[in-house]
C-alpha cells in the first residue's frame, strides 16, 4: 500500500492548518454582543459562507496527514494499529471532557452529565481519524474512491428518502440523533432537529478525510512539486463544479453536513492547499509563514485553549465588558466585534508561539 518514499513534514499544511485555527477562533469568538460581520456567521440553514470551510478544511487536512503519518511505516497494521487506536480514543475522550468544562465553566455545576452534549468538534475528528486510518492500513487504497462515492451517493439517497433535507423532526438525520444521542445530549437539547455533529451526518465526514488522504497520496506520489500543484488543482476545480452542481439536488448545508458540502469544501481546500504549495514549495516564500506555522504545529491543544478561555470570558462578562468599554467605542458595533475577535485570536497566538519557542508539541 505504501509510496515507500520518506515523508517530510510539509510548511504549505502547517500553514493552511494554522489557518483553519485561526478561523476557527475567529469564527466562535466573532459575534462579541450579538454583531458579527456576515462571513464570520455560519449560513443559518442551507447555503453557505466562508465560515462554514472551516472545520471540513480541518477535516480534509486530517486525510493528508493520515496519508503523511502512516507513510512513515509502509501503512503496516501491526505498527500503527496501536497508535491509531490510543488517538482515537484520546481525541474522543478530551472531546467529551472540554464539553464538560465548559458545561461547568457555563453552570457552575459539576454534575453536568445529564445534559452534556455527546458529540462535538473533536469528537467527530476522533471519530472520522480512527475510521480511514484503519481503513488505510487494512484495506488497498485503490478502493478509496469506490468507497468515497458509496459514501457520498449512500448518504445523500438516504436523505433524499428520508425528507433530510428539511428543517424538521421528520428529517431522517434528525431521527437518528435524537434516537442514538437523546435531546438532552445533542446541540441546544435538539433544538435545531440535528446536531451539527451529529451520527449519520459522520457518513460524509468520513469521505471528507478520505478525500483528503488521497490528496496527500498525491503530495507523497508525484516526485515534481509542479504535478502535485496542477492534480491538487485539477482535482479541486473538479470536485468544487461537481459539489455545485450537484447541490440543485442536495443543498449545500453544513448542519447536515450534505454530500453537495464535502465536495465544494474538499474542493476548496485543495486549491488552497495548490495555491500554498506553490508559493511555500515552488517558488519558496516562505518567510511569512511563521506565524500560521506557529499555531499549525500545535493546533488541537490551541483550539482547546480558545474554547475553555473563550467560554470563561463569556462567563466572566469580560467579554461585554471590554466590548462596551473599549472594542465598541473606538470602532462601532461591527467593527468592535471583529476587533475583539482579533484580540482574542493575537491572545491565543501568544500561547502558541510560547509553545512554539519551547519546542513543546502536544499531539493528541
Amino acid at each position: 500500500m505504501s509510496l515507500k518514499k520518506t515523508t517530510k513534514r510539509l510548511v504549505s499544511l502547517d500553514v493552511l492548518r494554522g489557518i483553519t485555527i485561526y478561523g476557527m477562533i475567529l469564527v466562535n469568538n466573532a459575534g462579541a454582543c450579538g454583531y458579527a460581520y456576515a462571513p464570520l456567521k455560519h449560513a443559518r440553514w442551507d447555503g453557505f459562507t466562508p465560515a462554514d470551510l472551516v472545520f471540513p478544511a480541518f477535516l480534509f487536512i486530517m486525510g493528508v496527514s493520515i496519508f503523511l503519518s502512516l507513510n512513515k511505516s509502509g501503512f503496516d497494521w501491526r505498527v500503527s494499529i496501536g497508535r491509531i487506536l490510543r488517538r482515537t480514543f484520546l481525541i474522543i475522550l478530551s472531546g467529551i471532557a472540554l464539553k464538560w468544562v465548559l458545561a461547568w465553566i457555563a453552570t457552575g455545576e459539576c454534575n453536568t452529565l445529564e445534559n452534556l452534549r455527546i458529540m462535538g468538534v473533536l469528537q467527530r475528528l476522533g471519530i472520522c481519524y480512527g475510521i480511514v486510518a484503519l481503513l488505510s492500513v487494512t484495506v488497498r487504497h485503490r478502493f478509496f474512491p469506490a468507497i468515497i462515492v458509496v459514501l457520498l451517493v449512500g448518504y445523500y439517497l438516504l436523505q433524499l428518502f428520508g425528507n433530510g433535507f428539511e428543517k424538521c423532526a421528520e428529517n431522517v438525520v434528525s431521527i437518528v440523533d435524537f434516537a442514538v444521542l437523546g435531546p438532552s445530549h445533542m446541540y441546544l437539547g435538539g433544538a435545531q432537529f440535528v446536531d451539527p455533529e451529529g451520527v449519520l451526518s459522520t457518513i460524509p465526514a468520513v469521505a471528507q478525510v478520505m478525500i483528503g488522504f488521497l490528496c496527500g497520496r498525491i503530495i507523497v506520489g508525484e516526485k515534481e512539486i509542479r504535478t502535485q500543484i496542477v492534480k491538487l488543482a485539477v482535482w479541486g476545480t473538479v470536485m468544487l463544479i461537481l459539489g455545485y452542481l450537484w447541490s440543485y439536488g442536495a443543498p449545500l448545508n453544513k448542519r447536515l453536513w450534505t454530500s453537495s458540502f464535502v465536495l465544494v469544501t474538499c474542493g476548496a481546500t485543495s486549491l488552497i492547499l495548490a495555491m500554498l504549495v506553490y508559493f511555500i514549495d515552488e517558488l519558496k516564500k516562505s518567510r511569512w509563514t511563521l506565524p500560521f506555522v506557529v499555531v499549525g504545529v500545535n493546533p488541537l491543544s490551541i483550539y482547546i485553549f480558545s474554547e475553555i478561555v473563550g467560554e470563561a470570558f463569556r462567563k466572566w462578562h469580560w467579554t461585554t465588558l471590554s466590548f462596551d468599554s473599549l472594542w465598541q467605542p473606538l470602532f462601532g458595533n461591527y467593527g468592535g466585534s471583529l476587533a475583539y475577535a482579533l484580540a482574542f485570536l493575537l491572545l491565543n497566538w501568544l500561547v502558541a508561539w510560547f509553545l512554539y519557542k519551547k519546542h513543546i508539541y502536544i499531539k493528541l
